[in-house]
């Protein structure tokens, strides 16, 4: 085990250990007065069943950072492995849609279908946090697929599924 204290000049140290920790992978819609915006994150986390509470982060050096951080509502969308494209699109830019299909949710967030489950959230607390904001969602309606599917992981930089130890 190598130690460091992290500081500006290790950010790739502390990149390459935050990145031990495997996440799932999720895209976060919202309809902005630019009309509909994604953006993947691998941020997203439950908080409390009651009330139900999610939360998630977005960069605040993002140029999406801001349509989020002042929206009143927002989708979580968990993705599959499937979806890999999903994530890799929306994490390079967030305006177009044109290639999913997608239905306006319960909150007004654009609904991209086949996910393995959605969350519509009303805006409960943005909260800054260093270069990033933390964003708490209270849950409004949720949505899962009926069959069960491997769900996209990222883990040191990549994108994978979960294999079961036997």
């Amino acid at each position: 085990m190598q130690s460091f204290t992290p500081d500006p000049s290790r950010t790739t140290d502390l990149r390459r250990a935050l990145g031990q920790f495997g996440t799932g992978v999720a895209l976060i819609t919202v309809q902005s007065d630019a009309g509909p915006i994604g953006m993947t994150a691998n941020s997203f986390s439950s908080v409390s069943l009651d009330p139900p509470l999610v939360l998630w982060s977005a960069a605040r050096t993002s140029k999406r950072h801001d349509a989020f951080a002042e929206a009143a509502s927002f989708c979580i969308h968990v993705l599959s492995a499937a979806q890999m494209d999903v994530a890799n699109h929306f994490a390079k830019q967030g305006h177009d849609f044109s290639p999913y299909d997608y239905d306006e949710g319960p909150n007004g967030a654009p609904t991209l279908h086949g996910c393995l489950a959605t969350f519509h959230c009303d805006t409960y607390a943005v909260h800054l946090a260093g270069d990033h904001s933390i964003i708490l969602g209270q849950i409004t309606a949720a949505a899962t697929q009926p069959e069960e599917r491997d769900g996209l992981l990222f883990k040191r930089g990549t994108f994978g599924r979960f294999t079961p130890s036997t």
